[in-house]
């Protein structure tokens, strides 16, 4: 298993920038280090669910210790009913519906207080997780379910209809009124008291294929181990310790088919015993609500969410008791961040970066004090992970502020696609480096800034003219809510930047007016040329 020491360096950490540059090797070092009290596990046979729950709290406050509270319904799980669970779940998938281990176990279903039970349970009985959004069709539904050869399906039952086709084995999440099939509960309560057999997983095999469209191309099934998820979990637990006390309340609306939401909420935050606020859906009253009733104190959100908070609030909700807010999936701009702060004094901004194929956040701000220096940075490399910034014309390794494709390394990098061998090729170097298709730089501190992703850079007149730039400083106009940039095909430019804005209510901007805004703030090759107003 590789970790940050294991890469070759020319010279000793102390002759490195202090952004942790080697300028021999061209890699950029993580400035810290998890201590021996966070090592990653080497145990070979250990799987992701017994990881987690020896990190659950003791037996004396895991009685008491509340790891979930439903936002609909009030209903509280502690830490010890949430182990029942999850064995109980675990022998019932293998003794009552015959799940073993390597089995693909697919997972369609909102937020629910019985997600973590069923992935844990899962990866417990030896199975490979599939999730997938709730939201899909019936055809991209039974593509997954087929591609990842999933032999078992746990579903809601609003979505149950969608598997019909692929005569796949289902066990819904719950009766519905008038229902007489079998539910996730049900078998909870009828193997409580079951052994379940020695079919634990290895930390080389396979424990989810979750599907990314990935670095390039289409939708791929990534395929994560129990190495990856257990490598991630450390680092998770040491950098919430870092940043958060043992009594802070999180809110989770984002979804938990999705990394970010399966890594943090699902899996993450169960290692550190925090208590957990789960909404099935978001919706932006319901988030202030929420922080509102149950003194929220951290957030894990995405830029649009922070959007929101900065542009729509019109209060009536208390939102002191919160404290931290997360940011990742894409880049907060500058003007972004300093009207949060300036909304918002009293919360720390931490933006991050990470991705599917680096099974969760690869960097991160450790500080508020950090995050405040580098407005539109997106956090410093966690310990475990390296980067390099390869020009993606020349091959060369770029130093501090240049240009570059980010590529990671670390245990948590993904094994590959499942059944894409050019993919996976394409996509991890024979040295293991992760390359992640976004266009990037560090500064002298080490701290990682996205620039945008490389497929989809704007090539006009040959420059080279990066979307979420131009979007940033579109979602910077006060009377804009939201906004999407994209190439328009130029018979003499090759490609013009093309604008797609979302006006506040009311407004009378007009396009000229929100070009000249733009132009006043780029140079001319980055200037928009069309607009298009989308109804609010």
């Amino acid at each position: 298993m590789d970790t940050f020491e294991d890469i070759p360096i020319g010279q000793s950490p102390s002759q490195r920038t202090r952004g942790g540059f080697d300028s021999q090797t061209g890699i950029y070092h993580s400035l810290v280090q998890l201590g021996d009290g966070n090592k990653i596990p080497t145990k070979a046979n250990l799987d992701t669910a017994t990881f987690v729950m020896s990190q659950f709290p003791k037996l004396d406050q895991a009685v008491s210790k509340v790891a979930f509270i439903d936002t609909a319904t009030g209903h509280q799980v502690t830490y010890s009913q949430l182990q029942r669970s999850i064995y109980s779940l675990a022998t019932g998938l293998y003794h009552g519906l015959g799940v073993r281990k390597g089995d693909v176990v697919f997972v369609l279903s909102p937020n629910s207080i019985l997600y973590p039970t069923i992935c844990l349970a899962v990866f417990l009985v030896g199975g490979v997780l599939t999730t997938a959004n709730p939201l899909n069709t019936k055809s991209e539904i039974t593509k997954q379910v087929l591609d990842s050869g999933a032999k078992l399906a746990i579903v809601a039952p609003s979505e149950a209809h969608k598997l019909v086709s692929t005569n796949v084995p289902t066990l819904l999440t719950y009766r519905p009124e008038n229902g007489d099939e079998l539910s996730v509960q049900e078998l909870i309560d009828c193997c409580e008291q079951m052994e379940l057999p020695e079919t634990r997983s290895t930390q080389s095999d396979i424990a989810a294929i979750l599907y990314s469209s990935g670095t390039t191309g289409v939708s791929k099934g990534v395929l994560l181990t129990h190495s990856n998820f257990i490598s991630c979990m450390t680092l998770l637990k040491w950098s919430t310790y870092k940043m958060s006390a043992d009594q802070d309340v999180f809110l989770c609306f984002l979804p938990m088919f999705h990394i970010y939401g399966l890594a943090f909420f699902t899996l993450g935050l169960l290692t550190f015993g925090a208590t957990t606020v789960l909404m099935q859906r978001y919706d932006f009253k319901g988030m202030l609500e929420a922080i509102h009733t149950h003194k929220v104190n951290n957030i894990p959100a995405v830029p649009p969410i922070i959007l929101s908070l900065v542009k729509h609030n019109k209060g009536g909700y208390d939102l002191s008791s919160l404290r931290r807010v997360g940011s990742g999936a894409a880049p907060l701009s500058k003007e972004l961040v300093d009207r949060f702060r300036a909304k918002f004094p009293w919360v720390h901004l931490r933006p991050g970066y990470g991705l599917t194929e680096s099974c969760g956040a690869a960097t991160l701000f450790l500080t508020h004090e950090e995050a405040k220096a580098h407005h539109a940075g997106s956090g410093k490399l966690l310990p475990t992970f390296c980067a390099k910034v390869v020009d993606y014309e020349t091959g060369a390794a770029m130093p501090p502020y240049g240009e570059g494709e980010l590529w990671l390394k670390s245990p948590t990098v993904m094994k590959g696609y499942l059944g894409n061998e050019a993919a996976t090729a394409a996509t991890i170097d024979s040295d293991g480096w992760l390359k992640t298709g976004d266009l990037c730089y560090f500064d002298d501190d080490g701290c990682l800034y996205i620039v945008d992703r490389i497929k989809e850079l704007i090539k006009h007149n040959g420059y080279q003219v990066a979307p979420a730039e131009l979007e940033a400083i579109l979602l910077g106009h006060p009377q804009i809510l939201d906004a999407a940039v994209i190439p328009l095909e130029d018979e003499e430019a090759g490609e013009i930047p093309m604008a797609y804005v979302v006006r506040a209510e009311g407004s009378q901007l007009s396009e000229d007016q929100v070009i000249q805004f733009v132009a006043s703030q780029v140079c001319v090759n980055k200037q928009l040329h069309f607009l298009a107003n989308l109804p609010v």
